[in-house]
């Protein structure tokens, strides 16, 4: 046994994958066109993260989700093939361009019809619902700047014992580098901290791809 984490080599990220997920033909192709895209593509979350979402998802039989940042949709099939035939996910997005590539693949996934995909400013979108306990679990993965603003109007939607996923919350480890000092990677450690200091929560971070904070609502 040991306390400490095992360093993390492409080899081993690749024997994780293989032994945590089953290779989905749509999610690889939809990873496949995503990596056209150039640069953008590190936007995709990593395999392993869709199948702890799955998983979690089933685990908690979760039937309403919530999702702050869609890309082209990796992370909102993993969720909505998780959720019963009647269940429902709210996908908050602000590109068109992007989100066009995960309508055809939530078409083919099947999916399409538990799906609510929404363009526009997703504070504008959390908060024209009512605030009340709406979703079973959600997943946040946007814009970094407004972070602790998306966990707040979230988590205020969340019922008690639900889930909330946080991505990117390590930011190629630079977290801790406090000589860094750009707007979303300080943003990034304040929602960290506000999260870590939250009575209504209990989280454990997890160092996944570029981390991921799994949070439930007490």
């Amino acid at each position: 046994m040991s306390k400490h984490f095992v360093p993390m080599t492409p080899a081993l990220e690749e024997y994780l994958t293989r032994h945590s997920t089953r290779r989905d033909p749509l999610l690889a192709e939809l990873c496949a066109e995503t990596a056209r895209l150039g640069e953008i593509q590190v936007m995709q979350i990593a395999e392993l993260q869709g199948s702890l979402m799955s998983l979690l998802t089933r685990a908690i039989s979760a039937e309403r989700a919530v999702e702050v940042g869609t890309f082209t949709g990796y992370s909102a099939i993993c969720v909505a093939r998780a959720l019963p035939t009647h269940g429902k996910l709210l996908c908050c997005d602000v590109s068109d361009e992007w989100t066009r590539i995960a309508r055809r693949y939530f078409a083919r996934a099947e999916v399409a019809h538990k799906i609510d995909l929404r363009i526009g400013p997703a504070l504008e979108t959390l908060r024209a619902l009512p605030r009340q306990p709406l979703f079973d679990i959600g997943f946040i993965d946007a814009d970094k700047v407004n972070q602790h603003n998306y966990y707040e109007e979230v988590l205020v939607r969340l019922r008690s014992g639900g889930l909330l996923l946080i991505d990117n919350v390590l930011r190629d480890g630079r977290v801790i580098d406090e000589s860094q000092t750009d707007p979303s990677l300080r943003a990034v450690r304040a929602c960290n901290d506000a999260v870590a200091a939250d009575p209504r929560v209990e989280v454990t971070m997890l160092p996944i791809a570029d981390g991921l904070s799994l949070i439930r609502k007490l």
